[in-house]
Formats: structure tokens, C-alpha cells, sequence
């Protein structure tokens, strides 16, 4: 039985590294290259949202079958959690700490869109942040689709 589980690793962390990859550099750069930036603001929003929650169940699965792994010594392990942890605390700082402000933003503009409101800078600073911490999750990502199996 324990035979798939370093298969199953690899599997989840594709899953999660590849659909941080896909929002982050295919699907969110083609929605504002195609949508007015309020629509795509929106339609992005909502596919991190449902990123953030799929990084959670992820991340729990993860967890679940690194300490099931028998194939795995301690220091891989540690490795693994701390990687793991590491693309999870990315995702929800965004999810949970910069998003709701960004919204908060847009919301406020109103019809004139975001562009126009006096919190420009600070909606274009969180974005920053959020660019950024997805870059961080992006590698993490990277090196968890290495080191799962």
C-alpha cells in the first residue's frame, strides 16, 4: 500500500505547484489582457480564491502523507513540512491578509475603477506584495515537485 504514496506526493504537488503556475503567469495575465481591468480584477480574484482553498486541502493532504511515509528520513521530511508550510503561509497572507484590503479597494472606487480612486498607490503596493509572495510560492512550488517523491 505504501508503494503509492511517494507517487501520490508527487501527484498533489504537481497539482498544487502547476495551478499556482497556471493563475499566476497563464490565467490571470490573459484575463487582463482580454477583460476591462475591473472585470479581470474580478475573475482573478476569484480564481485565487478557489487557489487558497485548494492550497489548504493540499496542504493537509501533503502533510498527511509525508507523516505516513515510511520512504522519508527525517531530514527529507522536515524538508518536505517546511515547504510545504512555507507555500501554504504564501497563499494564506494573500487569501486572508491582502486580498480582503484589495477588494475593500475596488469596492470603494466604485465606477470609476480602482485606477482612479486615491488609493491607487496603496492597492498597487498590496498588489506588489501579493506578485511577490506568489514568485515565493511559485518556487517553493518548484522545489516541492522535486523533493516529493
Amino acid at each position: 500500500m505504501r508503494d503509492w504514496l511517494p507517487g501520490l506526493r508527487l501527484l498533489l504537488a504537481a497539482l498544487w505547484a502547476g495551478s499556482i503556475w497556471g493563475i499566476s503567469y497563464l490565467a490571470a495575465p490573459s484575463a487582463f489582457a482580454v477583460l476591462d481591468s475591473t472585470q479581470a480584477g474580478s475573475v482573478v480574484a476569484t480564481m485565487l480564491t478557489r487557489e487558497a482553498w485548494l492550497a489548504i486541502v493540499l496542504a493537509v493532504l501533503l502533510w498527511l502523507l509525508v507523516a505516513r511515509s515510511s520512504d522519508l528520513d527525517a531530514k527529507r521530511r522536515r524538508w518536505l513540512n517546511w515547504t510545504v508550510f512555507g507555500m501554504l503561509a504564501c497563499s494564506l497572507v494573500v487569501y486572508l491578509g491582502l486580498q480582503p484590503v484589495m477588494a475593500a479597494i475596488r469596492e470603494s472606487a466604485g465606477p470609476a475603477g480602482v485606477r482612479a480612486s486615491p488609493q491607487w498607490g496603496t492597492f498597487m503596493a498590496l498588489h506588489g506584495v501579493s506578485q511577490l509572495l506568489y514568485l515565493v510560492e511559485s518556487v517553493l512550488g518548484a522545489v516541492l515537485v522535486i523533493k516529493a517523491r
